[in-house]
């Protein structure tokens, strides 16, 4: 009994210590909004100042983490023996509830239909980025994906063609045979992704100060009423898309594969509370591998195998903060989008939350680096930046709950064929 409350220990702190972490996150939030409102233009500009180098740390650590994600998972999947099948039905799976998750939150914006923000807060925000896609065609921006050097993309934050980058390296890496050569790159590019994490904790170690001055320029600069119907109603969209995600399509699936889905959130459960706590679906994994394991019977062959793949690439709450933020961004600067160029966001949204990291505030970081790369008003991320607390602690728990149901049906679907 001593060993088990041992192991439960490190879990409990995680949890109590996150925790406290919200209660910052919000009291941050409060004093920043009280701030905003005493109209003090020496206090607002330092605010302002705040805010933006928040925004500029977060492009600058957003496209290296996107790279170093999907290098380093599509290369480590060539490194596994005997697991194409698993690898097949995983990746089927998860295709599949991404889809979804992201057509669910298409279909709610187009229903709820979110306003502009006010001009002057979209000219502001607009003002502090190049106008380089105005008189570019569909045509252009494709080919533009294609890179011709390896060093544009990345002075670009040309999110597309990192992607395409990333991906050759990374499958050139798994075709590669084990040599120390080879261990050498990747240990290299493992090292720099552990960097990378380290500094992502550190800016969220001192997110708090980000929040208050955002919240403060919110509060400073823009009319509540305007701001509360238009940010309510984009709100309204991504937590509607989740919930239904999370209570509705997720469960159909199981159904359709013969699994009850009110039995295995049961079984599921601590996983997904860890993640609403510590939003970050990849710190939740161990505990994610050993419920499915020890709860819901999925056999272990598959758990080790699919769950780690999912953490980075099964990002259902992902895929649709990503469209529907993308599409509330640029419409405030001034896009008029069609159903067609609706649906090719959705494919672009699913593809990017694919490659997204399994760590706090992931999905923000990728959206702000493709919205940077359209010449979109990137400002209004550090308006969504307050609210995004609440948004990515949800979105984490659907996107470990999702990962479970895929592990469940592959489990489901290789029965017979695994020795257990």
């Amino acid at each position: 009994m001593n060993k088990v409350n041992q192991d439960n220990a490190p879990a409990t702190q995680n949890i109590v210590k996150n925790r406290r972490q919200l209660v910052l996150w919000i009291g941050a939030l409060a004093v920043g909004a009280v701030l905003g409102t005493l109209g003090l233009h020496g206090l607002d500009a330092l605010m302002t100042f705040v805010a933006t180098v928040y925004t500029r740390l977060f492009q600058f650590l957003a496209v290296p983490t996107i790279v170093l994600a999907i290098t380093t998972t599509l290369a480590s999947i060539g490194t596994q023996k005997d697991t194409g099948r698993i690898f097949r039905h995983a990746v089927t799976y998860t295709l599949l509830t991404t889809f979804a998750a992201a057509a669910v939150g298409l279909i709610l914006y187009l229903l709820i239909r979110p306003g502009n923000l006010p001009a002057q807060m979209v000219a502001g925000g607009q003002g502090a980025i190049p106008k380089t896609l105005g008189g570019e065609t569909y045509y252009d921006h494709i080919l533009a994906v294609v890179p011709n050097n390896l060093v544009q993309p990345f002075l670009e934050a040309n999110v597309l063609s990192l992607l395409l980058v990333a991906a050759a390296v990374g499958i050139a890496l798994a075709k590669m045979p084990v040599s120390p050569r080879r261990d050498t790159v990747m240990n290299l590019l493992l090292g720099l992704q552990d960097i990378l994490f380290m500094l992502i904790r550190a800016l969220i170690w001192a997110l708090p100060l980000g929040i208050l001055a955002f919240a403060a320029q919110l509060s400073a600069q823009v009319s509540a009423g305007v701001v509360a119907d238009s940010l309510g109603r984009y709100i309204a969209v991504i937590l509607g898309g989740n919930v239904l995600q999370f209570f509705v399509v997720l469960p159909l699936f199981l159904l359709a594969r013969g699994i009850n889905p009110v039995r295995h959130l049961g079984r599921m459960l601590p996983a997904v509370l860890m993640a609403f706590f510590t939003k970050s679906s990849a710190a939740t994994l161990p505990v994610t591998m050993d419920t499915a394991e020890k709860r819901a019977g999925v056999a272990p062959k598959v758990s080790r195998f699919v769950l780690p793949i999912c953490t980075t690439i099964n990002m259902n709450g992902c895929a649709a903060f990503i469209l529907v933020t993308s599409l509330f961004v640029m419409q405030n600067g001034g896009t008029h989008f069609t159903l067609p160029m609706m649906l090719l966001w959705l494919v672009i949204a699913v593809i990017s939350a694919i490659g997204n990291a399994g760590v706090p505030m992931g999905c923000y970081f990728l959206t702000l680096s493709l919205m940077t790369g359209q010449g979109a008003p990137v400002g209004i991320m550090g308006i969504i930046l307050p609210i995004y607390t609440i948004i990515d602690m949800v979105e984490t728990a659907e996107n470990v709950w999702s990962d479970s149901c895929v592990a469940a049906m592959t489990d489901k679907d290789m029965k017979g064929e695994l020795h257990r």
